[in-house]
């Protein structure tokens, strides 16, 4: 048995054509939109996500300073902070402000440290915090978040263009129904 072989014509729709509707011309300039819409705006959500990562860890940076704390209590009996790999565990601390106010928050601390020992913590001023991310951290984490956001920007651009492209073929073979049923009352007989 001969094998059918078929050439395919790539770009069909933007050439002249008797067979190419309105409609296929339409959903050609709909997905070159919607491909460069996904580019474009998936590059602009990275490059956005990635200065605010930058502007936010930046800031967090500025208003984080290491001080001494000293622990309230003692934290023999307390249980770890975190999953078993932090052996850490949280206890009451007290720092001196810069203002000279005394502040008081939990902060995590080597088990079985005794009340009146000295421990550096970093703050915001008035509350007990995470270090400060390093440069590379930060470089880390702002990649990571600018290629999210361009990611899924894009994903949902792309998305949406699918669905449209799925009305616009349900549409297509609307037309396509209505104009056989033309064909087929104008001669007299019916196709189907």
């Amino acid at each position: 048995m001969a094998e059918t072989r078929y050439e395919r014509i790539r770009m069909w729709r933007w050439r002249r054509s008797p067979l190419r509707r309105r409609c296929d011309l339409v959903e050609a300039w709909v997905v070159l939109g919607g491909w460069v819409l996904a580019l474009v705006g998936g590059v602009l959500a990275g490059f956005l996500a990635v200065g605010a990562v930058e502007r936010a860890a930046e800031e967090q940076r500025a208003q984080s300073r290491q001080v001494s704390a000293v622990v309230v209590e003692d934290a023999d009996d307390k249980v770890p902070a975190r999953v078993p790999a932090d052996y850490r565990v949280w206890a009451k601390v007290s720092w001196t402000g810069p203002d000279g106010t005394t502040h008081t928050d939990d902060a995590r601390v080597s088990p079985k440290t005794k009340a009146g020992t000295k421990v550096p913590v970093w703050t915001d001023g008035d509350r007990v915090t995470a270090e400060p991310l390093s440069s590379g951290e930060i470089k880390l984490h702002a990649i990571s978040g600018g290629a999210l956001a361009a990611l899924c920007t894009a994903g949902g651009v792309l998305c949406t263009l699918w669905c449209v492209r799925q009305l616009m073929e349900r549409r297509r073979l609307a037309q396509w129904a209505l104009e056989w049923e033309r064909i087929d009352t104008r001669n007299g007989w019916k196709t189907g």
